[in-house]
């Protein structure tokens, strides 16, 4: 297991390359946290790391989407209890700096009502670029 000690706000935690064998921990705290979609498989789509107390998941970030010069930072989420630790800025600075590393752009979104998320990715250098409207198709056969 590969692990990176890191220090955001004062606090050092370890950033750990989370595998396969997470999925089921991830799914479950994106769950909890609602950081917007995420499905069973979705830790497939790129690396994803975290930090973890007692050998529990207490905080991930990733990637997902990707277009040409563009990575989206994903699945970034803080179970409650362990909030305002800076886990979230942590782990997003890691995945932002491996996007730059490959001659990308990061770039994410949010809740148009997560003030909480907004201001943190303000924190970290990220720009309001524009407002857009998702739509949700579910397939029946």
């Amino acid at each position: 297991m590969t692990a990176i000690h890191i220090t955001p706000g004062g606090e050092d935690f370890e950033a750990l390359k989370l595998t396969h064998a997470d999925g089921p921990e991830m799914l479950a705290l994106a769950r909890l946290t609602q950081p917007g979609p995420f499905a069973e498989r979705t830790h497939e789509l790129s690396a994803f790391i975290g930090t973890k107390q007692d050998g529990r998941l207490v905080a991930m970030a990733g990637e997902r989407m990707k277009m040409d010069g563009f990575s989206e930072v994903s699945g970034v989420c803080t179970h409650p209890d362990f909030r305002g630790r800076g886990y979230a800025a942590g782990l997003m600075r890691l995945v932002a700096r491996r996007i730059h590393a490959r001659g990308d752009a990061a770039f994410l979104h949010t809740y148009a009502d997560n003030q909480v998320a907004i201001d943190l990715y303000k924190s970290l250098g990220f720009e309001y670029r524009a407002a857009l409207t998702a739509t949700v198709l579910k397939l029946t056969i």
